[in-house]
């Protein structure tokens, strides 16, 4: 082994480093989905304007050039309509889902994801009620565009706590 391994230090990267967290992460807007949109339509038109401009003349310009114009416009236009701007952040829905299920919530989690052919922003919440261990739980998926419930549903919790000492924290295995 040289000297070289035993410099070697594995350490997480700066995004992931704890303690160096300052505040809540804000989760980035849906609307930067226009910035690459835009740049379809730019490449698009000039794949376009290249094929009606030069069919006859170049052998490099050909039918394909023509397709590829048109896939690129209208992947560009998809991406202008599915770049809808997230007007719900996730401590709003936090909210929103909490009010929902009934219950007092203890530990809960979000997560966006895209709904539909339209890419709609959606925030899915993960909620569990605040006894220690938790007796109910819930998900609900609120729209991140006008924070309206689109569904929602709660149960007994079915996991088995039975086996954990909720006094002292369990050994890894």
């Amino acid at each position: 082994m040289s000297d070289a391994d035993d410099e070697y230090v594995d350490e997480l990267p700066e995004d992931l480093d704890l303690s160096e967290f300052v505040g809540p992460h804000t989760f980035p807007n849906n609307n930067r989905r226009r910035i690459p949109a835009v740049l379809y339509l730019l490449f698009g038109a000039g794949c376009l304007m290249l094929w009606f401009g030069l069919v006859d003349e170049s052998p490099l310009v050909n039918a394909g050039t023509f397709w590829a114009g048109l896939g690129l416009v209208g992947f560009g236009l998809y991406g202008l309509v599915a770049g809808r701007t997230l007007s719900v952040e996730e401590s709003d829905a936090l909210v929103t889902a909490s009010s929902k299920v009934g219950f007092p919530v203890g530990h809960a989690a979000a997560q966006m994801v895209w709904r539909g052919w339209w890419s709609r922003p959606t925030w899915r919440i993960l909620l569990y009620s605040d006894e220690n261990p938790p007796t109910r739980r819930g998900i609900v998926l609120v729209d991140g565009i006008d924070g309206s419930v689109l569904e929602w549903f709660t149960e007994e919790n079915p996991e088995d706590w039975s086996q954990l000492d909720s006094s002292s924290p369990r050994p890894l295995a």
